[in-house]
């Protein structure tokens, strides 16, 4: 017998995906120039270059059958203590190479933990506006997906929201800064007082209640944020990191997993891990690119380029009289629709040839997505398709 649950998530698709793909057919038909697409958050700036000279050495100096070969299921020794030595140095939190657990980018990543740490019945708290892939891999294992709002306008976390989420059948709590898909940085003071309300809900509880610190847009951010470094605040936190967006390399699929060494119940957690990743055959990530990461772990490609995007994308966005917030991170801006229904919305700006993503995929109603990791020049070309749009709604 087929899964029908698996049937269901397949036909249903990703609404990021489907209008991408809707997207580079339009282009295909009128001009990719014609086409403002702003849905899919793929990195539009080049890798830096330490890993093209990375690559080219490995190449020449490296046995094939040592480059191309299958690692350790958990990845490669070095490659592990090379992002254990990162996390060490830079964050003053002492990692081991046995901490880690190279994934297929952060989405392998979030997968592991929730079969690892969820059992049916069990819960998971995700905070809106969330990346829309959560639900999926926690619901794929019984547990239970429980919403928390941010507040409103601002998007940092609601701590009366997350009180009242948080109960004994809670598993791990997921916290996701910057944020896809407000690009929102939840400040050090929020993450205090998670981190002091989970120890009190642990404590009432008698079981670990986990974070996991979803970091892909870590080195994402602009002006003088900084993104505090969640297992310094709470002790159960599971770190996730992905190179897909430091790096611009997605399509490597290059990530890993971080157990804190004081974790409660680490040996469990550490073997459910384990076990978790060869169940869902996450094994042996690409040896090459594993050594690549493993020497360009720190490095960033010219995020320069974002920022100038974030800059020109909201003045022209404010300018046109939408409502939104200016992102301190990644390469979104969540944009607030000017009527009800962001569907709609979405649908009056696909006949504009203007592709945006709806918010409530990302459990957001009445607001919509940009990713503006895009060529410059299409910012610019869509402003007065921004405006038309804009007077259309009479704003």
């Amino acid at each position: 017998m087929i899964p029908k649950n698996l049937v269901a998530i397949g036909n249903s698709g990703n609404i990021i995906r489907v209008l991408s793909a809707y997207g580079t057919k339009r282009a295909e038909e009128i001009g990719e120039d014609k086409v403002y697409d702003f849905t899919i958050g793929s990195p539009s700036v080049e890798p830096p270059a330490i890993v093209y000279e990375t690559m080219h050495r490995l190449f020449e100096t490296v046995p094939a059958r040592k480059l191309h070969t299958y690692s350790n299921a958990p990845g490669l020794e070095s490659a592990r203590a090379s992002f254990a030595a990162y996390l060490t140095k830079t964050f003053a939190h002492e990692y081991r190479s046995g901490d880690i657990y190279i994934t297929h980018g952060a989405s392998s990543a979030l997968a592991i933990l929730s079969k690892a740490l969820l059992m049916p019945g069990d819960e998971a708290v995700i905070l809106a506006p969330y990346y829309p892939e959560y639900g999926v891999y926690i619901n794929d294992v019984g547990g239970k997906t429980v919403v928390a709002d941010c507040t409103p306008g601002d998007f940092q976390i609601d701590m009366q929201a997350i009180d009242a989420a948080v109960n004994e059948k809670t598993s791990f709590v997921i916290i996701n800064s910057p944020n896809n898909p407000s690009g929102v940085v939840f400040t050090a003071e929020n993450i205090a007082a998670l981190s002091a309300l989970l120890e009190k809900k642990q404590q009432e509880y008698g079981h670990p209640i986990y974070v996991i610190a979803d970091e892909p847009y870590r080195e994402l951010v602009y002006g003088d944020i900084e993104v505090p470094f969640i297992p310094n605040y709470y002790k159960n936190t599971v770190y996730v990191y992905s190179f897909s967006k430091s790096l611009s390399l997605p399509g490597e699929r290059m990530g890993f997993i971080a157990l804190a060494p004081e974790l409660d119940d680490y040996d469990d957690v550490h073997a459910a891990v384990f076990g978790a990743a060869r169940v869902l055959g996450n094994i042996c990530a690409s040896t090459m690119f594993q050594m690549i990461c493993a020497e360009c772990i720190g490095h960033t490609a010219d995020i320069s380029v974002y920022n100038e995007n974030r800059d020109i994308l909201y003045a022209g966005l404010k300018d046109c009289g939408f409502e939104c917030v200016k992102p301190d991170g990644a390469f979104y801006i969540f944009v607030k629709s000017p009527i009800a229904d962001a569907y709609e919305f979405c649908k009056f700006c696909m006949e504009q040839d203007v592709l945006v993503v709806p918010g409530d995929d990302f459990g957001c109603k009445g607001y919509v997505r940009l990713a503006y990791c895009v060529p410059k020049s299409r910012i610019e070309g869509a402003l007065p398709a921004f405006r038309k749009i804009a007077e259309h709604y009479g704003l």
